[in-house]
């Protein structure tokens, strides 16, 4: 995992697109009591959609490329947001157990990597729905033996899916696949 450093710049760069790509709707409307919350929502919807999207658009005879050695394959990404940025982290977040799954490895193959990495998605969203920001600084156990605060763990959990959505789209580009995010929208 990245540097708490590195990861923070990438949530505190996403974050506030976040909150003002959400912002405009909900200012029509009303003032959100809620806006970190409603940020961190706004953006598990965005980072579903593309990772998703990127997932998809790999070929399956391309889930083990790695650029290098020393980098994940393109399926071990998929199994750590699945698992770790996922099941682990919005339930943290949320303050729930994750979900009890059937075990999962880079040898599932794509089809099942989509689908599992969907069923993540959804947990998220699940374990986000009743969130606010009346405990941005309640403690919480996330990495190691010291606490860390449930705004840190918003945080690191959409840095990790910017961290992993740029590491995908490289992979993309490497084998002649355009991003999710690169595409013209019609």
């Amino acid at each position: 995992m990245k540097s708490r450093a590195s990861l923070l710049t990438i949530a505190f760069t996403a974050l506030p697109l976040a909150l003002a790509a959400q912002g405009t709707a909900a200012e029509a409307t009303h003032a959100s009591t809620s806006p970190v919350a409603d940020g961190l929502r706004s953006m598990e919807q965005r980072f579903s959609r593309i990772l998703v999207a990127a997932a998809e658009a790999m070929p399956a005879d391309k889930y083990n490329y790695r650029p290098t050695p020393a980098q994940m394959s393109f399926a071990a990404i998929q199994v750590h947001l699945i698992k770790e940025g996922n099941d682990l982290l919005c339930g943290k977040v949320a303050g729930m157990a994750p979900p009890t799954r059937t075990p999962i490895d880079t040898t599932a193959g794509k089809d099942a990597l989509v689908a599992r990495l969907k069923e993540s998605f959804a947990f998220c969203e699940q374990a986000f729905a009743k969130l606010d920001d009346s405990n941005l600084g309640a403690p919480i156990q996330l990495f190691g033996p010291n606490p860390s605060t449930l705004a840190f763990a918003m945080m690191i959990t959409v840095g990790d899916w910017a961290d992993h959505y740029s590491q995908e789209a490289n992979y993309l580009r490497l084998n002649n696949v355009l991003p999710p995010t690169a595409q013209r929208r019609m």
